[in-house]
């Protein structure tokens, strides 16, 4: 039976890997593409979400990597190891695992620029260069996702080392797709603006508890970049991510998708 998105049962039985899998957008993609049948490796640092993740997938079509740290090449090839032996080689890999942190350009401590770049940015090379042997053997119709962000297309105040690292990652894959265009495999950043996730929410508290104002009214301020004036919703980018690993689209290769409501247009 062909899956809404036209042909998403073309992804049963494959091997996707998920980082940061625990929450938010990774647990909706994991989810989206579990019900579509593929065999997903759900890796992230602690174990108790993933575990909770894995359980609203079907028997059998989850594994569950925890203390997969990043930004540590060990930790990768070992969680890697587990994964391979569990469901084979990866054959889509969506980069998600990411981290922010906010203060003005001046007070922004090397500490912390390297600590944004480190997860956000050099996290997206090292486990696509651990993975990428897995999709080349495989031939046609791997797919590298990486999440990104509007602010990889625009800056935004107070988020120098967030932008810097998302536009890194948006320049990769630019660059990566082609390098490996002739091999069908495809290479693409997913954008989302403000989206309705834990982290978001987490600095909504932040600021509430900083300024005093209402949550209305945060939200409010945080929305007024998107015409939709709203949170992207977890479950939108999972349907884009669905779409963009589904064989119809094998044309759609090195572009920075936005998911934002048309807060972000670009040609």
């Amino acid at each position: 039976m062909r899956d809404a998105m036209g042909d998403l049962d073309a992804i049963a039985g494959r091997h996707v890997l998920v980082t940061g899998a625990g929450s938010g957008i990774g647990a909706s993609v994991a989810r989206r593409l579990g019900r579509a049948g593929a065999r997903v490796t759900l890796a992230g640092r602690r174990e108790a979400p993933l575990r909770a993740v894995a359980a609203d997938l079907p028997d059998g079509a989850a594994h569950v990597v925890a203390g997969f740290d990043v930004t540590d090449p060990q930790a990768i090839a070992d969680g890697l190891a587990g994964a391979r032996a569990a469901f084979g080689p990866v054959s889509i890999l969506v980069n998600n695992a990411g981290a922010a942190e906010t203060a003005p350009f001046g007070r922004t401590s090397l500490a912390q620029w390297q600590s944004v770049i480190a997860v956000d940015l050099t996290s997206v090379f090292l486990v696509t260069q651990a993975v990428l042997p897995d999709l080349e053997a495989g031939g046609a119709g791997g797919r590298i996702v990486n999440i990104a962000s509007t602010a990889g297309l625009v800056g935004y105040r107070y988020v120098s080392a967030y932008c810097a690292a998302k536009h890194g990652v948006i320049g990769l894959t630019r660059s990566l797709a082609l390098e490996l265009a002739r091999t069908g495999i495809t290479v693409n950043a997913i954008c989302p603006g403000y989206t309705d996730t834990p982290l978001v929410r987490e600095a909504i508290a932040a600021i509430i508890a900083k300024t005093g104002r209402t949550e209305a009214e945060v939200l409010a301020e945080m929305t007024a970049g998107n015409p939709q004036r709203r949170l992207v919703d977890p479950d939108e980018m999972a349907e884009t991510v669905a779409w963009v690993v589904s064989p119809g689209a094998a044309s759609i290769n090195g572009q920075a998708i936005a998911v934002a409501g048309g807060e972000v247009m670009v040609g």
